[in-house]
């Protein structure tokens, strides 16, 4: 609902200073997307925001804006009018869905039980007992859990994971620390921003032009929920995903939570500390930096057609 992504929306807007960001140049490389070189945008700032590969997605809330606030909407017009676009080349998108053919065994999952759907499409209270007989699961092992785990998703159109303890405890410490952080997706045009929000254990995201033309309202359009109820006692965090279809496919989604991956658990010094630029140094924060650790990752590649992963 709206106060749930507001509430995910107005701590982030706090914590990263989003407010002052928003009003500098760097923050508004236009409305979240780095693209490919193209004709200079002339007249109105309107006309080039409608030039934007993914003006189309958020044409009806950008429309409702300009009518309901005319004065907000010229101002952000006049703000976008001072940047102009920086040429990245193409990235291209593909698949690398992960194809998991097993069927799960259902009785140790609590199908719809105590789900309470939020107006977002998102669930409130997700807990692990409402997707996983936890009692039950309790006498397998950590590896009986993960392979039950994933097979039951693999039939999902969903993102899900079985993160060892302290992978997630690196990640956890460092949520705590910085608590959001601009993610980049390859797409054919160049590359769509996400901002990424931890809450508790659940991760928000929501696109970067979403929280620029909506701002404390901007709704999530994935969300990652950790359960470490077995963390202790069978060294596993178990993860799984909701997400809005009309934004994101699965593969698009589990790019994302890749990168979290990429960028919390990390060993390298230099990666984490985007993140920690990103939260505590906000004017140091550079963009391009994102998308170069993202490419050398080979997490960019990966969305390309043609170019499947190299891993067998």
């Amino acid at each position: 609902g709206r106060r749930g992504a507001a509430a995910m929306a107005a701590p982030l807007l706090q914590a990263w200073g989003f407010g002052a960001a928003l009003r500098s140049r760097a923050a508004l490389r236009p409305l979240g997307l780095l693209a490919p070189p193209c004709r200079e945008a002339s007249g109105p700032g309107e006309a080039a925001l409608e030039e934007n590969p993914f003006y189309g997605k958020y044409r009806d809330k950008i429309q409702e804006l300009r009518r309901s606030s005319p004065d907000v909407f010229e101002s952000r017009m006049e703000k976008r009018n001072e940047v102009k676009k920086q040429p990245l080349g193409y990235s291209k998108q593909g698949d690398f869905i992960r194809c998991m053919e097993e069927k799960a065994r259902p009785m140790f999952f609590a199908e719809g039980l105590g789900t309470k759907a939020s107006k977002g499409g998102f669930t409130k209270d997700k807990t692990l007992d409402s997707i996983l007989n936890v009692e039950m699961v309790k006498e397998k092992s950590a590896e009986e859990i993960k392979q039950i785990w994933n097979q039951y998703f693999s039939a999902k159109d969903t993102v899900y994971a079985v993160i060892p303890a302290e992978k997630f405890d690196l990640m956890w410490k460092r949520a705590q620390k910085c608590p959001s952080f601009l993610y980049a997706l390859p797409r054919k045009e160049g590359y769509e921003f996400f901002v990424g929000q931890w809450s508790g254990t659940e991760l928000h995201f929501t696109s970067l032009i979403n929280i620029q033309t909506q701002g404390e309202t901007a709704p999530s359009q994935l969300v990652l929920y950790h359960y470490p109820e077995l963390q202790k006692e069978k060294g596993i965090v178990l993860m799984t995903a909701e997400m809005d279809s009309k934004f994101l496919v699965v593969h698009e989604a589990q790019c994302l939570a890749n990168q979290v991956q990429l960028f919390y658990a990390t060993d390298r010094s230099e990666t984490y500390k985007l993140v920690e630029t990103f939260n505590h140094r906000s004017s140091e924060f550079k963009y391009m930096s994102v998308i170069t650790e993202l490419e050398q990752s080979g997490l960019g590649r990966e969305l390309r057609p043609g170019q499947g992963s190299d891993k067998s």
